[in-house]
């Protein structure tokens, strides 16, 4: 089997008829929910992207799953610790824990913690700022001081206008500017569509994978909905391990392909996480220069997902999402709700998305 495009037999041996059944909303909430739900182009100036796209018709959706029966809340962030996974792309986060203290002449006692290292929206499960990604008109070779000033971003902001100094923070584009994420979730389950195997570093979910798992989870009908999330389980994930120890987490890992990230950006979805740490795919060595990306990933873009999403779709990012219950119950499909941090100028921010459905199991 190529490691790019993964046999659909996967789910079709673990799901029963039941559970391969369409589990979407209603065919009519659907229909009501987009004539509901914007589509681009967006205004000039626009500085949330496909975030454009929630509102009542996404809410609409995510009404069904709400009042499910049997449905539950499933955590889709890890426990953020001083001994979790972290990345190298990122300081290393740490935090101080404050001994209990007290205020004379009362019965109050209290504890606290702070931040002492670290970059909180880069580390963790965390979601990205459109303007966390630039892109040059040419390669950098590498030599002298990078060219910050020709850098352009999403809605061809230019770095004068994202961030002025090197010491600014973001003027465009920046994480308090996205909105609360509130939208059906679509959950593809790349591990079982493998076969039951995790993805390994440099693997692909294309385009055609995408497709053969909606099929084959019993969504081919609903397909993927303007402003929706994407969530797709590769395995992955089951390599975060806290404390850390040995795990080779950060160091490679599965990912999305260019033309599955296209596929997704056509359907004008809203956010996409997957149980891995770049949401691009990584070759083992890659890293550390002893391997290239992935075959298709086009010139000069080794983290071309990011490129695309961030600075050329309006997509926004989720790294590190826990996958693994949501995958295991089989909830192909959720209301998820969304809620970063308002740091002002921030590239990003931890989150603690939630997903609430029923198991189709």
């Amino acid at each position: 089997m190529h490691k790019a495009v993964a046999g659909a037999m996967g789910l079709a041996l673990l799901a029963s008829p039941e559970a391969l059944a369409q589990a979407g909303e209603p065919a009519e909430i659907i229909q009501e929910s987009l004539g509901l739900t914007p589509s681009p182009p967006w205004a000039e100036g626009d500085e949330v992207g496909m975030a454009n796209t929630q509102g009542a018709g996404t809410w609409l959706r995510c009404a069904s799953h709400l009042t499910a029966p049997g449905a539950r809340v499933y955590e889709i962030s890890y426990e953020r610790s001083n001994t979790m996974p972290l990345s190298p792309f990122g300081v290393p986060l740490e935090y101080e824990y404050r001994p209990t203290v007290g205020i004379p002449g009362t019965l109050h006692a209290f504890n606290g913690e702070q931040v002492v290292s670290g970059e909180p929206g880069a580390q963790g499960t965390q979601m990205d700022a459109l303007g966390h990604f630039g892109v040059l008109s040419e390669p950098w070779g590498g030599e002298g001081d990078f060219p910050a000033d020709g850098v352009t971003y999403y809605g061809g902001f230019t770095q004068d206008e994202v961030k002025p100094s090197p010491d600014s923070p973001l003027e465009k584009l920046g994480i308090e500017k996205a909105p609360p994420i509130v939208t059906t979730a679509v959950l593809l389950d790349a591990q079982a569509h493998n076969g039951g195997e995790p993805l390994g570093p440099g693997d692909l979910v294309t385009a055609a994978d995408i497709e053969a798992m909606l099929d084959a989870q019993g969504l081919a009908e609903r397909g993927i909905l303007p402003g929706d999330v994407v969530y797709i389980h590769t395995g992955w994930g089951a390599n975060w391990q806290d404390p850390v120890d040995e795990s080779p987490y950060y160091t490679m890992g599965p990912g999305i392909s260019y033309d599955g990230t296209q596929y997704l950006a056509d359907k004008r979805i809203v956010l996409l996480a997957l149980d891995n740490p770049f949401t691009d795919p990584v070759n083992e060595g890659a890293l550390v220069g002893e391997a290239g990306p992935p075959e298709g990933t086009p010139e000069g873009l080794p983290f071309a997902i990011h490129h695309y999403n961030l600075v050329e779709a309006g997509i926004h990012q989720i790294q590190n999402a826990k996958l693994d219950e949501l995958a295991a119950d089989q909830v192909w499909t959720s209301c998820t709700i969304i809620l970063p941090l308002r740091s002002r100028g921030g590239a990003g921010s931890p989150v603690r998305p939630v997903a609430i459905g029923a198991s189709h199991r």
